[in-house]
């Protein structure tokens, strides 16, 4: 089918879905993204993974600081019939969401109205939740709050992991199943052949913005739960703990653990000013 639609989004992930949307058919006509911006230690000028996507294929792209009234113009010249959302990381107005005929679509990694917010995958984790997957809503000015056209419960036995899985895994896994969704999903709902359902909003849950500190473990609490910690927090801020070296608080990073027979096994960490290495051999320089 003949479809304008414009894709926003920034991460690896985004250009992941994007990718799958090509290999179905379903090429956008312009995407949106975020734009350069310094990184490592360097801090050189960075594209983001989907403008570099944009650009192997040819598609013409926008990289807004604010998505004002001249912004809005410059869409509404490609006469798009929808909008589709996947990690653009900035909040989108509303008078840019009703731009398209048929709406903004948006994939969210969690089976809402369960875990809207900002940190769903890890939420999951920490919750030892295995009820996970992916949904596609209908956006509108409140977080996570617009009607779901479509979800898909996640298999994880179909998974080369096991449960818990390091939070990275399992969003890939989810954002591999949204992709093929979304691409299931957008020709249906163009064409009017499925329509939305508004949430259950009395079974929201919410997930707040991870912070640094909240990496915090103490090695005398519960075992379990501090390894779901290490789990979900091993992309960022990652777990830590604090231990006594010549009378100085030492900060120490988990950069790998498991659960055996009901203990925490740590097996690799990154001492504060030191390379990684052996959690046998962190211990053995503190005696």
């Amino acid at each position: 089918m003949s479809l304008h639609f414009i894709f926003f989004g920034t991460p690896q992930l985004s250009a992941d879905v994007l990718e799958h949307l090509k290999l179905q058919g379903l090429v956008p006509s312009l995407v949106v993204t975020n734009p350069d911006r310094p990184q490592g230690r360097k801090m050189l000028l960075t594209p983001p993974p989907v403008k570099l996507w944009a650009q192997e294929n040819r598609v013409p792209f926008l990289q807004p600081e604010k998505l004002d009234s001249v912004f809005n113009s410059q869409l509404t010249t490609y006469n798009p019939q929808l909008f589709v959302v996947v990690a653009y990381g900035k909040i989108i107005p509303k008078k840019v969401l009703d731009i398209p005929e048929k709406g903004t679509l948006n994939l969210h990694y969690s089976l809402l109205p369960k875990y809207r917010g900002a940190s769903p995958i890890e939420s999951a984790i920490l919750n030892d939740d295995k009820e996970v997957g992916v949904s596609i809503m209908l956006m509108d000015e409140k977080m996570d709050h617009g009607p779901i056209i479509s979800n898909q419960k996640l298999n994880i036995k179909n998974q080369k992991w096991e449960w818990p899985p390091k939070a990275g895994e399992l969003r890939i896994a989810c954002n591999e199943l949204g992709a093929e969704l979304l691409a299931e999903t957008i020709p249906l709902w163009v064409a009017g052949k499925i329509r939305a359902k508004e949430q259950n909003h009395s079974k929201a849950t919410y997930t707040e913005k991870i912070k640094k500190e909240d990496g915090l473990i103490r090695l005398d609490e519960d075992a379990y739960k501090n390894f779901l910690k290490i789990r979900a927090y091993s992309e960022w801020p990652r777990a830590y703990f604090f231990a006594e070296r010549k009378e100085k608080k030492v900060r120490v990073t988990v950069t790998d653990a498991e659960f055996k027979g009901g203990e925490l096994v740590i097996t690799r960490v990154v001492p504060e000013g030191k390379k990684e290495m052996l959690y046998t051999a962190f211990l053995h320089g503190l005696s």
